[in-house]
């Protein structure tokens, strides 16, 4: 076999074009319709790719911004990252409550176990309001304190937005862990404009919305009967805000609502009406030092109604001023004060007196309360509270509690972003009128999950 002859590099390139220039010359003659394609395919790309570009400099830019900068290999991440949330959106937004009219609504409320000790004087109660005259002791366990509630919007209104909400719990029944009633709590409709609102349910008094802040004491408010006149009535309340510059204002609010009467432990023979209407009024002044930094509320406010037993109108008139300030971030001070008479139809302790002649007077009094909040972490606050209610002498009668203080300290510790743990400790001393001192020392281990 006779070996292969080289051929020339010169021969071997002429040959080559040779073989290659029907393909050559095939791509030079493509079709017109088919450049125009390619050509609009290539811009397509590069538009493509200036838009990519141009996405992630404005990311780089948000994040620069926000104070984290983004690396760029930290681009596809990101995008993974968004295509992630997307598709969480999606995932809620077929999960979501809604009404039965297609209207929004969200579940929220509190479970709540309580652990609580109570020496001589809790009457047998979980949390006394004020130290009995009973030598009874209590300790145990609840859950009756859960809360649960419905927050629900709907639709436009002559311009407002129509909103509102739904609280219950289980303090209805006798507290035992067989009976445990559902109650009412609060509730409200509410129609807001810019600077001004309109609202109709359940709630605390208008010219009381504050109150101290406890896991303690849910079923009713914190500090109830030693100073906090806290009752929620039913109510129709109408709001405007008038606004001197951004962080300057007034919140001025006025309303009708309806009491609830109580007879006198001495005189439970003579029960007044059960309902009685009144008028409520609070004028709030506030100012913030900066956006978002400390600010202070001060608000003067008002209650009067009329009480009818044994014959007789007995007024109930009050003066109040409640207030919040926080001269430092990590300091909350808050509070309020009262001076009127017949002040139980709001949720103080004492009413009304009827004397032996059988004519009704009104049992004049003061009281208050402050918290002092100390935001030690993002995770741990402080609060040491105090609260009073003083009867005058003159107007008392038999068992009439003449004097109710009540004073304590508890914490709150996130043991994650909506679990708390709590621990409070609390002194009620009371004096009755004709039974002397007593003293109830209280003792609260909580744990509360949020949703």
């Amino acid at each position: 076999m006779q070996p292969l002859p080289i051929v020339p590099r010169r021969r071997a390139r002429r040959a080559l074009i040779v073989l290659l220039a029907p393909g050559i010359l095939a791509a030079q003659t493509v079709s017109p319709d088919l450049q125009k394609i390619m050509d609009r395919l290539d811009r397509l790309e590069q538009q493509n790719q200036s838009l990519a570009e141009e996405v992630h400099q404005l990311r780089q830019e948000l994040a620069e911004a926000r104070g984290h900068p983004q690396p760029a290999e930290a681009a596809p991440a990101l995008d993974e990252k968004v295509a992630v949330d997307e598709s969480h959106i999606e995932d809620l937004a077929q999960s979501k409550v809604e009404a039965s009219q297609h209207f929004p609504i969200r579940v929220t409320g509190m479970a709540l176990f309580n652990g609580f000790l109570n020496s001589k004087g809790s009457g047998g109660q979980e949390y006394p309001t004020y130290a009995w005259p009973q030598n009874l002791g209590s300790g145990g366990g609840s859950f009756y304190q859960s809360m649960l509630g419905l927050e629900y919007s709907g639709p436009q209104f002559l311009g407002g937005n129509i909103h509102g909400n739904l609280y219950m719990d289980f303090a209805g029944g006798s507290g035992t862990p067989l009976d445990l009633g559902a109650r009412l709590r609060t509730g409200e409709i509410e129609i807001d404009w810019a600077d001004r609102s309109i609202m109709a349910g359940l709630e605390s008094p208008i010219f009381a919305p504050r109150e101290p802040a406890s896991l303690a004491q849910v079923e009713f408010a914190p500090l109830s009967g030693a100073g906090n006149l806290w009752l929620w009535t039913p109510q129709v309340r109408f709001e405007q805000k008038i606004r001197f510059t951004e962080q300057t204002g007034v919140r001025a609010q006025i309303g009708a609502v309806q009491t609830f009467e109580f007879p006198q432990y001495q005189q439970s023979s003579q029960t007044p009406e059960a309902a009685r209407p009144g008028v409520e009024g609070r004028f709030e002044f506030y100012h913030r030092f900066t956006p978002d930094g400390p600010r202070i509320e001060i608000a003067p406010g008002f209650h009067t109604s009329i009480t009818h037993v044994a014959g007789t109108s007995v007024p109930s008139n009050l003066f109040s001023l409640d207030w919040f300030a926080n001269p430092w971030q990590k300091l909350e001070f808050t509070g309020a004060f009262f001076s009127g008479q017949n002040v139980a139809p709001v949720g103080g302790l004492e009413g009304f007196t009827i004397l032996p002649s059988g004519v009704a007077i009104p049992v004049h009094s003061k009281g208050g309360w402050s918290q002092l909040t100390w935001l030690a972490t993002s995770r741990l606050s402080f609060h040491i509270f105090s609260g009073l209610e003083n009867g005058r002498t003159a107007d008392l009668s038999y068992y009439d509690i003449g004097r109710n203080w009540l004073y304590g300290a508890n914490l709150f510790y996130r043991l994650a972003p909506n679990v708390l743990l709590g621990a409070e400790v609390s002194q009620a001393r009371t004096n009755y009128f004709d039974d002397g001192f007593r003293l109830n020392n209280h003792y609260d281990l909580a744990l509360a999950y949020l949703f």
